[in-house]
């Protein structure tokens, strides 16, 4: 599938399906942390400042669901249960780790572009609202 492929609806729908798992920031923050290698639940917890417990859960069961996680529980007092990469989220360290970077270089540039556009478009900047006849 390639960029020229969108006119086929299969292919926009598919594209959807998978950037609605993968294109959420919990998700590639996940994704991301375990590409460094397992860790257990509180480890992640400990590592992706903002999220809650709720929304870890939520995020790794959808992970696993996807093939993308896997989940080991050892038969320990009290259980263990450490999560990794499967072979297909592997495939997912290159292109996420390059979005990282990506966002690491130009974050202070889409900050000033932002703040630039903002600028240019504060309610000062535009022209003022047109009064009608008889309105006071």
């Amino acid at each position: 599938m390639s960029l020229k492929d969108t006119a086929d609806h299969a292919n926009c729908s598919a594209m959807s399906d998978v950037l609605n798992r993968i294109g959420d920031k919990w998700s590639v923050m996940v994704v991301g942390m375990l590409s460094r290698g397992t860790l257990r639940f509180n480890e992640l917890k400990r590592q992706i400042n903002g999220i809650s417990q709720r929304m870890l859960t939520l995020t790794l069961r959808n992970l696993e669901r996807d093939g993308l996680v896997t989940r080991t529980i050892y038969p320990e007092i009290p259980p263990r249960v450490e999560y990794g990469l499967t072979e297909l989220g592997e495939t997912l360290k290159g292109p996420i780790n390059t979005l990282w970077d990506w966002s690491a270089a130009n974050h202070q540039a889409i900050v000033t572009a932002r703040q630039a556009y903002d600028v240019r478009h504060s309610p000062e900047e535009q022209a003022p609202a047109r009064r009608y006849a008889g309105a006071a």
